[in-house]
């Protein structure tokens, strides 16, 4: 087994109804901390009135996987 990042994005609007999510696979923590960081940074970034109707929170877990293959 190796250990991975999985980057898991959450954002939620009152016009959705339901949470949209996505996730991305990281190979150290490092990257997955980087873009999770610039993530949350162009958020802070927008404006109050986008942020009263965005609601949007990110995590990086560790997972334990099997060492991933190129395709051919």
């Amino acid at each position: 087994m190796i250990k991975v990042w999985l980057l898991v994005m959450f954002m939620h609007t009152p016009t959705f109804p339901y949470v949209k999510y996505q996730a991305v696979m990281y190979n150290s923590e490092e990257q997955c901390m980087n873009v999770l960081t610039n993530y949350l940074n162009i958020y802070e970034n927008k404006s109050e009135a986008y942020k009263k109707e965005v609601v949007t929170d990110a995590h990086c877990i560790p997972f334990n996987s099997f060492p991933m293959q190129r395709g051919t």
